[in-house]
């Protein structure tokens, strides 16, 4: 009844979607371009449409009532964004310990304009070694889904070419926000640091 429900108002509304889902069990999706605060209610939608069961992390301001409720019963995961509470090393767990996990998270972290994204959801998924799923939201051709998958190989920049190979042409609603896609130098090296030495990354947070 919510998938149908959901497809019904994304056709309403004259939004296409793409009906590629992927196969695995576990997968992080990211979303992008991130401009706009339609983007979060489209996505809901198209994964509701797309019938796949999925968690997010969004600001815990977000979960205040009234609609605190609400949102973690489609999948919110609550964070302040303001503590270093290991969250990359709680969704690592929570992928390990689960049979299923569809986590989707916004890289670009923010709407406004940044010149780099937030690493967290490609630690998480090579500490988790899963999949990353390319999630997108084309505003002039009204078109949202998903794209292919990549399994990071700790070659970052190889990795984010084909990241920015996928996303190049699709634009968010406001294009001039949009971010650049590649992280800073600082986490790059604190990666291949913490890779050395085995250890969780921890890296900036990655809420939507």
């Amino acid at each position: 009844m919510i998938q149908a429900l959901s497809k019904a108002i994304l056709f309403l509304f004259g939004w296409h979607l793409d009906k590629n889902i992927p196969e695995e069990d576990k997968i992080i999706i990211i979303g992008a371009p991130h401009t706009s605060n339609w983007d979060f209610p489209l996505t809901l939608l198209a994964l509701s449409a797309l019938g796949l069961k999925f968690s997010w992390i969004g600001k815990h301001t977000l979960f205040k009532w009234p609609f605190g409720t609400f949102f973690k019963t489609i999948g919110g995961i609550p964070v302040n964004r303001k503590v270093r509470n290991g969250l990359i090393n709680e969704m690592v767990k929570a992928f390990a310990v689960r049979d299923q996990l569809t986590l989707t998270i916004a890289p670009e972290g923010t709407r406004s304009k940044q010149d780099h994204w937030k690493g967290g959801f490609y630690h998480i998924a090579v500490k988790a070694n899963i999949k990353i799923c390319f999630g997108f939201i084309d505003y002039p051709t009204k078109t949202i889904g998903l794209g292919p998958t990549l399994l990071p190989s700790r070659d970052i920049d190889r990795d984010f070419k084909q990241i920015k190979a996928f996303y190049h042409g699709i634009t968010g609603k406001h294009p001039h926000k949009e971010s650049t896609i590649c992280l800073r130098d600082k986490e790059i090296a604190l990666f291949q640091n913490e890779e050395v030495k085995g250890t969780v990354v921890q890296s900036d947070d990655s809420a939507t």
